[in-house]
């Protein structure tokens, strides 16, 4: 399946062209949108040390996760704590804390996120930010603050030489017939600043829009899949947000995906890119094609505001818990605009520690309780925002999965998430996938896809 009209004929894309016209090489400008673009951003981009792949055997349990239909069924997420609190893991060592992957089945079939470093220590092995080895007090002092390693396949090239690759690109496609394999070799094998700067060298050497030489060359979701490999990363952002609401229809999934899940950084640039790209407003386009609560929690994320101090207080955790038991499980009724403060408002560390204060307080975890007091679209989109703050990469990786699960293939959903996330968190992506589903993400590519297409998936995810 791929958006309404894209690539369209005889433009791309409808709404103005791409490239701008006069501003071929001008957006964005060079080391603009670099990830993430501050200290402290959420996750910190780099390429840290990753825990192995916990061995094949045995984690998780083949049955469990996720729940047919494309969500977690509730009782958790990777990450999230058991309802009644935090037990020990089968396998794991006895006492109060939990972090690591147990040697037999996850608990309640969910894998658990990598281990995460700590400011002077080691790999986690008790709850996240929680120090000296004990199970927190419901006020406990602060903690130190987290580091997730994250994890490109897509590396910068070394050697790099714009004007050598735009060459080759242009001995690919020039005469009787494409050599796509060369194409392959460059585009796969550069990162998104590379990609900008070799579309720019391409004009300047022959005096030809590369992007239009490209589509003239390829078809179908080849096609698709480069271009939006040479689209900068937040113009590809909002250029999806903008063909999830044009047109008849609005695919929500698309919106929850972009808007819940990227930095403020990020999305401060994806609304700015909307406006001066498209000439609209995102927040007026949100308010035209959805409604009630669904439409407020986007309008929320569309500020840009989120706290991401990545220190957690835990005596606000508790207290935003308890605030979130009132206005839900505590109440008849649901007070949905108290669900959407704290879920817009709070840091990913803060909510994964709100979501563990939950526990203890309700006796069932948060996930569960969103499924019991919404439907529908906000629904989805609450649940995505603590999915990401209680483990991202499975997040995409269960996203990944569903759009290649059964028959036909979402290939839009499929090329959007490995473009977005190959400077980022694919490496983790990968890994979490073939926990979750006894299976890689290459194995899964290969089987439901096929020609230039899947060699091209392949060569981006690493294989």
């Amino acid at each position: 399946m791929s958006y309404p009209g894209y690539p369209p004929s005889g433009g791309y894309p409808a709404f103005p062209g791409y490239p701008p016209t006069g501003q071929e090489s001008v957006y964005p400008p060079a080391g603009q949108y670099s990830y993430p673009p501050a200290p402290g951003g959420y996750p910190p981009a780099g390429g840290g040390t990753y825990p192995a792949a916990p061995p094949s055997t045995g984690y998780p349990g083949a049955a469990g996760y996720p729940a047919p239909g494309g969500y977690p069924a509730p009782g958790g997420y990777p990450g999230a704590p058991q309802a009644g609190g935090m037990p020990p893991y089968p396998g794991a060592p006895t006492g109060p804390g939990f972090g690591v992957p147990p040697a037999g089945p996850a608990f309640g079939g969910y894998p658990q996120p990598p281990a995460q470093s700590y400011a002077g220590g080691g790999p986690a092995q008790i709850p996240v930010g929680y120090s000296g080895g004990q199970a927190p007090s419901p006020m406990p002092g602060p903690p130190a603050a987290v580091v997730q390693c994250t994890q490109g396949t897509i590396q910068a090239a070394p050697n790099f030489d714009a004007g050598r690759d735009a060459e080759i690109l242009r001995k690919a496609m020039k005469g009787f017939g494409t050599d796509e394999q060369a194409i392959i070799n460059v585009v796969a094998n550069r990162s998104n600043d590379q990609r900008q700067k070799i579309k720019a060298a391409f004009k300047t050497m022959y005096g030809k829009d590369l992007i239009k030489d490209l589509k003239s060359e390829l078809s179908g979701n080849v096609e698709e899949l480069i271009l939006a490999l040479f689209m900068p990363s937040t113009y590809y952002d909002a250029w999806s947000l903008r063909h999830a609401m044009k047109g008849a229809g609005t695919q929500e999934r698309v919106l929850i995906e972009i808007l819940c899940t990227r930095t403020n950084q990020e999305i401060r640039e994806i609304v700015n890119c909307y406006k001066s790209e498209f000439g609209r407003d995102i927040e007026q386009d949100i308010r035209a094609d959805t409604s009630g609560h669904f439409e407020r929690l986007l309008i929320s994320m569309c500020q840009g505001n989120r706290d991401e101090n990545q220190t957690v207080d835990y005596q606000k955790a508790q207290e935003d818990a308890q605030r979130l038991y009132q206005a839900g499980e505590g109440k008849l009724g649901t007070d949905e605009s108290c669900f959407n403060m704290v879920l817009a408002s709070r840091s990913f560390p803060q909510l994964k520690a709100t979501v563990e204060a939950y526990s203890r307080i309700a006796n069932r975890d948060l996930l569960s309780s969103i499924d019991r007091e919404f439907s529908g679209n906000v629904e989805r989109g609450l649940k995505t925002i603590l999915q990401c703050a209680l483990n991202r990469p499975a997040f995409f990786a269960e996203r990944l999965y569903y759009s290649m699960k059964g028959a036909g293939t979402d290939d839009s959903t499929l090329i959007r998430i490995i473009v977005t996330r190959s400077e980022i968190d694919l490496v983790q992506i990968k890994q979490m996938f073939t926990q979750m589903y006894q299976k890689t993400l290459a194995t899964m590519i290969a089987s439901d896809t096929s020609g230039d297409y899947r060699r091209l998936l392949l060569a981006i995810v690493g294989q």
